[in-house]
């Protein structure tokens, strides 16, 4: 749900969750700090100190020590070190980047309703990120209208640009061009096949040489694990800094390291291509080590080999349309959809998600008082 927050369509702070309250509520132990080492022979990981934002510790560096550690640290952008793009671009790979991003959108808007002028957004990559990002933008402006900035969405421009010959290559073929067909009836500009060299104040120079000019930069193109991976405790890892591991999902030189979701790096038995970083897989493989690492730890046993399914994918265009595929299996494999039964299926996505970290009951309450703020409150961030 990024995108939204990046947008200003949803309140991060009410979506949030507390780890130390999730802790105390579900059992487990909550070490604040980030990870610097490891050392695989005393098992042991290495966390930074805590500090404030004027410098004072709050919580000293420390050494946490294991005997069966998961490594569930996720991805971020990936540049593909394409000059100018971490200093002149915006990435919402986490809450704190995308809220600052939706500050910086307010703050533009501003500026053109006190001045009269345009803003100009341009988003490089055309998955799932990017598509649900422009709408939503969209979105955010003719809400913003409706609340009195008038002639506000004559002055915005959103353009996405894909390198690949088409948008969400992940999905079916007529989603992506009913996809494609929906952002431009809103306004959007979708420029496929078309690479960019370089990103710079102004805007992008594309790979033809011209340069498209853009107030704001967003960069959603690709994803790799974090950098720090890289020669983690001398593990096994590939260009994009993500681990190796084998169908068990341990990791390939220390059986005692198990590695799930977009930091983990898995070729299926049979396959030639590596699982795809989406919450998908993620989300199945942590149901697998949740169903078999207790038992195998009891017993000593090996945890069987993890098998993938597609049960298909979603996105969502914020309040203007929805779109669905079934995956490759079941009796409707390869059914695509889309409209209302694709949006209440995007939102109970969501739901079950809140459900299972919270349980049935507060989840439901989370969606009630969710459904509350909706009529209470401005759809829209406005302050």
């Amino acid at each position: 749900m990024l995108h939204t927050i990046a947008a200003g369509t949803r309140d991060v702070y009410q979506q949030q969750t507390s780890y130390i309250a999730q802790a105390y509520t579900a059992g487990f132990r909550y070490e604040p700090g980030e990870l610097l080492g490891l050392d695989r022979e005393k098992r042991e990981v290495e966390v930074a100190a805590v500090q404030a934002i004027d410098g004072r510790v709050l919580m000293p560096a420390r050494r946490l020590s294991y005997d069966t550690l998961i490594l569930a640290v996720g991805s971020q952008a990936n540049d593909f070190g394409t000059p100018g793009v971490s200093e002149h671009c915006h990435t919402i790979d986490s809450r704190s980047q995308a809220a600052s991003f939706g500050d910086e959108v307010r703050m533009r808007l501003l500026e053109c309703m006190g001045r009269e002028g345009r803003l100009s957004i341009a988003i490089v990559g055309g998955g799932a990120t990017g598509v649900e990002l422009a709408a939503e933008l969209i979105g955010l402006v003719e809400a913003v209208e409706a609340y009195g900035a008038s002639g506000l969405t004559a002055r915005l421009s959103v353009t996405l640009i894909e390198g690949g010959p088409r948008l969400l290559a992940a999905f079916p073929q007529d989603i992506s061009g009913a996809v494609r067909q929906r952002l431009g009836a809103l306004g959007v500009r979708v420029l496929t096949k078309m690479r960019v060299k370089a990103a710079t104040q102004r805007g992008f120079v594309l790979g033809d040489g011209t340069e498209l000019a853009a107030s704001l930069r967003v960069w959603a193109a690709g994803v790799k694990a974090p950098d720090f991976l890289a020669g983690l405790g001398g593990l096994e890892t590939n260009r994009s800094n993500q681990l190796l591991v084998r169908p068990s999902l341990q990791t390939t030189l220390d059986p005692s390291i198990y590695a799930v979701g977009d930091c983990a790096s898995l070729v299926p038995i049979g396959g030639d291509l590596p699982l795809p970083p989406t919450a998908q897989v993620a989300h199945q493989q942590a149901q697998h080590l949740i169903r078999h690492l207790p038992a195998a730890l009891e017993h000593c046993t090996q945890v069987p080999d993890f098998s993938h399914t597609d049960f298909g994918a979603l996105v969502s265009l914020a309040d203007y349309d929805a779109y669905g595929s079934l995956g490759k299996t079941g009796m409707f494999k390869g059914v695509t959809f889309k409209g209302r039964l694709a949006q209440l299926s995007h939102v109970l996505l969501y739901r079950s998600h809140q459900a299972r970290l919270h349980g049935f009951a507060r989840g439901s309450l989370l969606w009630l008082v969710d459904l509350l703020n909706a009529r209470l409150r401005p759809s829209v961030r406005l302050d």
